[in-house]
């Protein structure tokens, strides 16, 4: 099998690798990694066309799409890691950049050099747009607990995502769209009592 066989075949593996906090919260049908990529990289496909915020029009719009789709790549070698799973932040450190490495060679050179770099801009936060990148993950994670939430009819069972991020967004426009969430999600909360 080719080398680029190889790699996609692996990448694949992210459409059945469930997001490990919906399994362990028994959600009926929790999402995949790729689901929850294709999603951040759509939210960042619309930057631009929905704000005239002057922090979101001076991001590169296509490298946030780049980082989206590369952040999570990892897991499909090491899983989705999370705190509960008792490997310490470190290790999961460790054991993805060896997965982004292994990636990365399987890629070819250019390709892969490109998927690795994008993939430690977003593990150290090295610029603007992985900034960005990480608020939408935040954000894209809430906004898929009060999805679950409201397709369960069980308001407020999912609190513990949302108090994971807490005072964690740093972009106003991401910010926004938390507060506009929470507005929505605690009138459901709210109207179900």
């Amino acid at each position: 099998m080719s080398d680029i066989l190889k790699f996609l075949t692996l990448i694949g593996k992210l459409k059945a690798t469930k997001r490990t906090g919906w399994v362990q919260r028994g959600v009926q049908s929790p999402e995949s990694v790729s689901d929850h990529m294709y999603r951040m990289s759509i939210i960042c496909f619309l930057l631009g066309g929905v704000t005239t915020d002057d922090t979101a029009a001076k991001l590169n719009k296509d490298h946030c799409i780049k980082l989206a789709l590369a952040h999570d790549m990892a897991e499909c070698i090491v899983g989705d890691l999370t705190p509960s799973d008792g490997v310490s932040k470190d290790e999961k450190h460790r054991k993805e950049k060896e997965a982004m490495e292994q990636l990365s060679e399987l890629a070819g050179e250019q390709a892969g050099r490109e998927l690795y770099e994008l993939w430690e801009e977003y593990e150290y936060q090295k610029t603007p747009e992985a900034n960005f990148v990480k608020d939408v993950d935040r954000f894209e994670m809430v906004l898929q607990a009060h999805e679950y939430e409201s397709e369960e009819n069980q308001p407020g069972r999912l609190q513990d995502f949302f108090d994971s991020t807490k005072r964690k967004f740093q972009h106003p426009l991401v910010k926004g769209w938390v507060d506009e969430l929470n507005k929505t999600r605690n009138e459901n909360i709210d109207g179900s009592k």
